[in-house]
């Protein structure tokens, strides 16, 4: 069995490229399908293997951070993404997991609001006491920009409610361009000598970030409204009854929306809107199905990115055929060797598509891929394109391809572990590809996120010899009577010392974040907040895990019992605690920053929060999945396994050997009921 975790790594890196281009720079250099179908691997492996799926990962991530022109914004509610289908099946999948979830029978009908999915733009609009006051577009999906004066000028969005509104209403929706005013402006471009959209998304999405309204009032923007954030008073009961609420109050629904009732209505909902879909004034790129009731959504609650309630029915993916002109091989953060398709540059779907991942060895000699060979992309997933098949009629003087067996970039033996599909470089961070890439992990966003200190600088820091490790980073200042970083192109007094002033406010940091930093393999958000959770301090976590190398210590045993951690997770953090040279990267940075130990759930009065609880038998009230997301909602920490430091047992109908243990240790046993009124 080869190592799935790593492949998802692999496709994590590509993702926040092509996050950042679409979303920040509006310049994606994909299709819309060659993204889905990258993502759909992701998402495939990701539910194949559940263990595996963290925060980092681009399906647990929502667009891209703000643009730097505009204020900040901070949502009241986290402005998050959906879940993807890419068949009817997907969807029947996604019905039955709800159901489950919620102890329905499968066969009962659930009543499900469809939708158009508009190719857009998303934003939140802010009303208090009727008047618009705010309007931010998603961002990271918890900070966006604030595009207040732009949307405004978007002549059908209310600025004045006129009805029975609460106090606080914050609207949701998407801003889209018409094929229409696409077209026009498009030709307006052309006649000024500027550059023209690539399609109507990025047109309106460029629109809206204009620091000029009057640009964004000439381009005759358009919206649906789908969803709400903070409200002071829902004045609805489902979905259907929200929407025809925002209609009644002013705004701009999507008529084509509509209640079903099972997954054939579903089927032939999906069927009539794609059929109509080249018929329509603006870009839907799938539909969007939601849990009508309220209640429901209520108690199915949310995953790290996407609501449980929700998902996205995807369209058909886009291809087309081009050349292979090369295979270069690229070298990632953990060492993998990623060889990439240099191809005749092709246009899928309004996007120059110049690379395509070929993801590893076994992908290239499945699918008998070749220098000089025709080939079929896909434009699907979160990734760079897919290559799907090679036109063999087309195969004439192509020449195989020899995967190295040394590392491209420090030569190095390039190794493959019995059990991995990827071929990685033995160099660790002696390999100056892998070095780069750690430190680019450890500045990023989700870690320390240095402001001022992006992939280029590291890059260029790197190459002059002045950071080796992260360590390094908190040292500059003091060396800089030596670097005169301020003499450097592009540098200055005031940018350098707005550097060293951001690196010094990053000189705090949780232990959550400060693990995930660390780039350990196979550690990403989530487990590294599984972990912080666990041990609550950093240097709790680092002794233990400088001694889970041997099965026979309990601080094996310790780790192996915290859930959703596996055996494949632990030996990663063993292997890399076992590393003299990341011990002392450690030790060196801790000399420089202090962790702060993890910080209790916000819902610190709950009687449940930071104890360690266990649940065994079968539940009367709710699922297992409904009690587990409710026990962490409360701060508790779920275990797999009983042991003398578990609080409480949750015991439901028929409980076996656990109960009986815990009976033994003299653990606190509760029944379901009990629970229930614990974390109220």
């Amino acid at each position: 069995m080869f190592d799935v975790k790593f492949k998802i790594e692999e496709l994590k890196a590509q993702i926040r490229h092509h996050n950042e281009k679409y979303y920040q720079d509006e310049k994606p250099e994909i299709s819309d399908a060659e993204y889905d179908k990258l993502m759909i691997e992701l998402q495939k492996l990701e539910t194949e293997n559940p263990e595996l799926l963290t925060a980092d990962s681009p399906t647990q991530k929502v667009g891209a951070k703000p643009l730097e022109k505009f204020e900040k914004v901070r949502h009241a509610k986290p402005m998050l993404s959906l879940g993807n289908a890419f068949s009817i099946e997907d969807v029947s999948d996604f019905l039955t997991r709800a159901k489950k979830f919620l102890g329905i029978d499968d066969a009962e009908n659930t009543e499900v609001f469809c939708e158009p999915k508009i190719d857009g733009l998303s934003f939140t609009a802010r009303y208090e006491n009727g008047k618009l006051v705010l309007a931010a577009t998603r961002g990271d999906g918890e900070e966006g920009e604030n595009v207040t004066q732009n949307i405004s000028t978007i002549h059908s969005l209310p600025k004045n409610l006129k009805r029975n509104f609460p106090q606080i209403l914050e609207v949701r929706g998407e801003i889209y361009l018409s094929h229409k005013e696409f077209e026009r402006i498009n030709k307006e471009r052309l006649e000024e000598g500027d550059e023209v959209f690539a399609n109507p998304r990025n047109a309106a999405s460029g629109s809206i970030r204009q620091l000029d309204s009057e640009i964004t009032k000439s381009r005759r923007l358009q919206y649906f409204v789908y969803g709400w954030g903070e409200v002071s008073e829902e004045k609805w009961n489902s979905q259907s009854e929200a929407i025809e609420y925002f209609k009644e109050s002013g705004f701009t629904i999507n008529e084509r929306s509509k209640l079903r009732r099972n997954i054939s209505e579903i089927e032939e909902y999906y069927k009539n809107l794609y059929e109509l879909r080249p018929d329509l004034d603006y870009d839907i790129d799938g539909l969007v199905y939601k849990i009508n009731s309220i209640k429901l959504q209520e108690r199915l609650g949310f995953v790290a990115r996407a609501p449980r309630w929700a998902i996205a029915h995807k369209f058909p993916a886009e291809q087309g055929k081009t050349k292979i002109e090369d295979i270069t091989i690229q070298v990632g953060r953990t060492g993998a060797l990623t060889p990439v398709a240099e191809l005749t540059p092709i246009n899928i779907g309004g996007v120059l598509v110049k690379r395509a991942t070929l993801h590893n060895r076994d992908e290239i000699e499945r699918k008998d891929i070749r220098i000089g060979d025709t080939v079929v992309l896909q434009r699907a997933g979160d990734v760079i394109p897919q290559v799907v098949s090679v036109d063999l009629e087309k195969r004439t003087d192509s020449k195989e391809f020899t995967f190295p067996d040394k590392c491209p970039v420090c030569s190095s033996p390039a190794v493959r572990e019995n059990d991995d599909a990827v071929t990685r470089c033995s160099g660790g961070i002696s390999c100056a590809a892998q070095a780069v890439e750690y430190l680019k992990h450890f500045i990023s966003r989700d870690a320390f996120d240095i402001e001022g200190l992006g992939k280029k600088q590291v890059e260029k820091f790197y190459e002059k010899e002045i950071l080796r490790e992260p360590a390094d980073i908190f040292t500059l200042e003091e060396r800089n009577n030596e670097i005169h970083l301020e003499k450097w192109e592009g540098y200055g007094e005031t940018s350098v010392t707005k550097l060293f002033a951001s690196i010094n406010t990053r000189r705090k940091i949780g232990v959550d974040k400060f693990i995930y930093s660390l780039g350990i393999r196979h550690i990403g958000q989530e487990n590294a907040k599984l972990l912080a959770k666990n041990y609550i301090s950093f240097q709790e976590f680092f002794e233990s895990a400088k001694k889970i190398n041997d099965i026979a210590f309990a601080e094996y045993n310790e780790m192996l019992n915290i859930d959703g951690l596996g055996e494949k997770i632990i030996r990663s953090v063993a292997l890399f605690f076992s590393n003299e040279k990341h011990i002392k990267i450690v030790e060196n940075l801790l000399r420089q920053i202090e962790v702060e130990d993890f910080k209790k759930s916000e819902n610190s009065d709950s009687e449940l929060a930071g104890k360690s609880i266990i649940f065994t038998g079968t539940l009367a009230k709710l699922t297992r999945a409904e009690a587990k997301a409710m026990a962490e909602k409360a701060g508790a920490k779920v275990v797999s396994a009983i042991s003398s430091k578990t609080d409480y047992l949750i015991a439901g109908e028929d409980a076996g050997s656990k109960l009986k243990k815990a009976t033994q240790l003299e653990i606190k046993i509760i029944s379901e009921d009990e629970f229930l009124t614990l974390i109220s």
